[in-house]
């Protein structure tokens, strides 16, 4: 498990496969200058619920891998990931699309 840090006092873990994904899609919409809202969920063990944080250029973000390897990249779960983070509610975590799966069915099960 990998954990995404935001400001240095939000912390969540999050798998190094689909860490790896968040990050080129938060990239990605910084070097463009698009500031958004991230979504997850938390973990029962610390109360449920869910945090959304404000990310923009001035942010301090870290992602912190706890495998040295890099994943492999599946780009229609870059793109899944992309249409969250352009949509209204901002970027969440959608599950990763299958090769038969396609990206129609991705973008109907989009929810937070």
């Amino acid at each position: 498990m990998g954990k995404f840090i935001y400001e240095t006092t939000v912390k969540t873990e999050i798998e190094d496969r689909a860490l790896a994904h968040l990050q080129l899609v938060i990239t990605a919409k910084l070097r463009r200058g698009e500031p958004f809202a991230f979504s997850w969920r938390e973990d029962v063990s610390i109360g449920g619920g869910r945090t959304t944080v404000w990310v923009h250029g001035g942010s301090a973000l870290v992602y912190k891998y706890h495998g040295s390897r890099t994943p492999a990249i599946n780009r229609e779960w870059v793109e899944a990931l992309a249409f969250t983070a352009n949509s209204p509610s901002g970027l969440y975590l959608v599950p990763e699309p299958t090769a038969m799966a396609g990206k129609d069915a991705v973008r109907g099960s989009l929810s937070v």
